[in-house]
């Protein structure tokens, strides 16, 4: 493969997920793609293969990144050891948490052990009041007992969150100068969070310490292999410089999730698909999401039982994934998931591992070809795969067959109960809506979920296993500046005079990191006076209106004559994006055979099912079910009672026939 000229940057979009490494580049106007297996130990070695199979110099390529660094760190506890410095009284906040029961009917609840040990707390005598007055000054000696009791307990890094330093930060500043001589990661709560609300605004700073310094090595190794720029994806679904990356990672918790449902919304765009949900299930996860004209915002996003408060894409992640293990539980049920083979060993049919999952039960059931996955450069073998469940069967009394399609069918239940989630369960009938599925595995799955949800339509973009790395490709840069305002009714002046303040600073935070002139959008954190929980609005004349409106939608019920509290101030600043690139499917053909002709079994019933390749199906070609359609990153199955066309940009439209 030919190298782009010396001199002349190549965008590359990256997606790392737990079983492949998606890269997409831009090369001269046209697209490349490849999937390596991941590298867990070091996820920029698969980055660096992705890069020479396209042919890529990585002095040339300008790099943006999903990953899952970060994530992987705090989910399998390999974070940094942290030393938490709070207000002298608050230094439990983190394992007292809420007097919230995530799960309402378990007789033995239990939450995650707390990321910093009481051992490693420094409480400080100082008090900042709510209103930023300054109670209890902190003395020279109280700083150097802290800095002291710090170092005895060899941090890695250090998480400061003082009482209400997002309403004066001065003690906060103070500290940072001090503990600065230690030289290790330190994360500022009124940097990160300027928002109220302790445990949240603790437990995000403490999260963000633990992942700081994997976070900061792995991004400076790639970074010192990407000349030409290195820009990583936030939970957000916008790009950030690798430098803040390195300072805030936990904003890049939901990062490789966000890519893709940029990616899928951007090619439903595309295609004039309206109302969408999207299904990306990968290698160790399925995500879901709905997106109703612009894409959907929370403040707050949880992990592995620990909240995280900083903007992300309304994204449910369940763990069900192509890697997904399958097994039987104590009372012999089947159970699929969360445990994944992931990249090593991986599905059995890999060649590696040995446990069944669901890759293994596609390829016993015919769906997925042995000879087709990532255009016949991985060998899959059925055999193995066959090996693989047949212990499964023989617990169950089943046949193989039967086991397999019992797999499939219970991780198809998992994503239903996934979409029911951000669909039924707030109101939503998803049968208004067209489900776009991507990521490896999710064309295999697709009709069937969508059929049990009663959902008409089923829309497969090109490259659906390549999709997050696209919207890696085409993400726009995006940061979020908040203030805590809390004022019942404020008048227009308070609220313009709040909102230049933070304009003011995304002003300069672009300018400062030599980007162009964003885009500022304004929205409020709004409740009726007296609530515990707000709601989103977007800012203008009548956003009083649109907050009574919304609070109506979400909770049935609304009051326009009780008072208003404005929590906070929100400004989104954005930047630059590009279209997703579009490829003209082949021309049309006057008869187009299938390459092969074999038994699939779809149910209990096993019935002859035509393979087609899909970079050989022209535009307008169209087709009634069961077939299976092979493409290099994916799978798509075309059930009994469905049928399928090719729309002029490519994309495959399922519908019930």
């Amino acid at each position: 493969m030919r190298r782009p000229r010396s001199g002349r940057l190549v965008l590359v979009g990256i997606d790392t997920g737990g079983t492949f490494t998606d890269v997409v580049a831009l090369v001269g106007g046209r697209i490349r793609v490849a999937k390596i297996r991941s590298t867990p130990e070091d996820p920029s070695r698969a980055v660096g293969e992705g890069l020479r199979a396209l042919g890529v110099a990585p002095r040339s390529a300008r790099l943006h990144y999903g990953t899952t660094v970060a994530t992987n760190a705090l989910l399998e506890r390999r974070g940094a050891r942290v030393v938490l410095v709070t207000t002298a009284g608050f230094e439990d906040v983190i394992e007292i948490g809420r007097q919230v029961r995530p799960s309402l009917y378990a007789l033995e609840p239990r939450r995650p052990s707390p990321l910093v040990p009481r051992s490693r707390r420094i409480g400080v005598a100082e008090r900042v009041l709510a209103d930023g007055r300054v109670e209890r000054p902190l003395r020279r000696r109280t700083l150097a007992r802290v800095v002291a009791a710090a170092r005895r307990c060899r941090p890695e890094a250090i998480a400061v969150s003082l009482l209400h330093s997002y309403a004066a930060s001065r003690h906060e500043r103070v500290l940072a100068r001090a503990l600065a001589g230690l030289g290790v990661h330190l994360t500022l709560s009124h940097r990160l969070v300027r928002e109220h609300r302790e445990y949240e605004r603790t437990a995000t700073v403490v999260v963000n310490a633990y992942v700081g310094p994997p976070m900061t090595r792995h991004l400076g190794t790639l970074a010192r292999a990407a000349a030409g720029g290195l820009q990583v994806m936030q939970s957000s679904g916008g790009l950030v410089g690798a430098r803040t990356a390195a300072t805030e990672p936990v904003r890049t918790i939901l990062s490789g999730p966000a890519a893709g449902v940029v990616g899928a919304a951007a090619a439903a765009r595309l295609a004039r698909v309206g109302r969408i949900v999207t299904l990306d299930m990968g290698g160790t996860s399925t995500d879901v999401s709905l997106v109703d004209g612009p894409l959907a915002y929370r403040t707050e996003a949880t992990i592995d039982g620990l909240p995280v408060r900083v903007p992300a894409l309304d994204i449910h992640t369940v763990g069900a994934g192509g890697g997904s293990l399958a097994r039987l539980d104590a009372g012999g049920a089947l159970r699929v998931g969360p445990e994944s083979a992931g990249a090593v060993p991986g599905p059995a049919c890999y060649g590696q591992g040995t446990e069944p999952t669901v890759t293994d039960a596609h390829v016993v059931l015919g769906t997925l070809i042995e000879t087709e996955f990532l255009g016949g450069a991985l060998r899959v073998d059925r055999d193995r795969a066959v090996h693989a469940i047949a212990p499964l069967a023989r617990r169950l009394r089943r046949s193989i067959v039967d086991t397999a399609a019992g797999i499939v069918r219970v991780a198809t239940a998992t994503m239903e109960r996934a979409v029911r989630v951000i669909t039924v369960e707030r109101g939503i009938d998803p049968r208004d809506f067209t489900l776009v599925a991507f990521g490896g595995a999710g064309g295999a799955h697709a009709a069937e979920l969508a059929g049990e949800l009663g959902l008409p339509r089923v829309y497969v973009p090109r490259h659906p296993g390549l999709l997050s790395a696209f919207g890696a490709l085409t993400a726009e840069t995006i940061r979020d500046f908040t203030s805590t305002l809390r004022a019942v009714d404020p008048s227009v002046p308070v609220l313009a005079g709040g909102f230049r303040r933070l304009e003011r600073m995304a002003l300069a935070t672009f300018r400062k990191e030599g980007l162009a002139r964003p885009r500022l959008e304004r929205g409020l954190d709004v409740r009726y006076a007296g609530q515990g929980y707000e709601v989103q609005v977007g800012y203008g004349t009548s956003w009083r209106a649109a907050f009574h409106a919304r609070h109506a939608a979400l909770f049935a019920h609304a009051d326009p004559r009780r008072p208003v509290e404005v929590v906070a101030l929100r400004v989104r600043a954005r930047s630059g994006g590009r279209p997703l690139p579009g490829e003209p499917p082949p021309r049309r053909r006057h008869r187009l055979a299938p390459i092969a002709v074999r038994r699939v079994a779809f149910g209990t019933r096993a019935r002859p099912t035509p393979v087609y390749r899909r970079m050989e199906l022209p535009a307008g070609w169209a087709a009634r079910g069961p077939l299976v359609i092979c493409e290099y990153s994916a799978t798509t199955v075309v059930p009994p009672r469905w049928c399928v066309r090719v729309d002029r940009f490519g994309g495959l439209v399922l519908e019930r026939a």
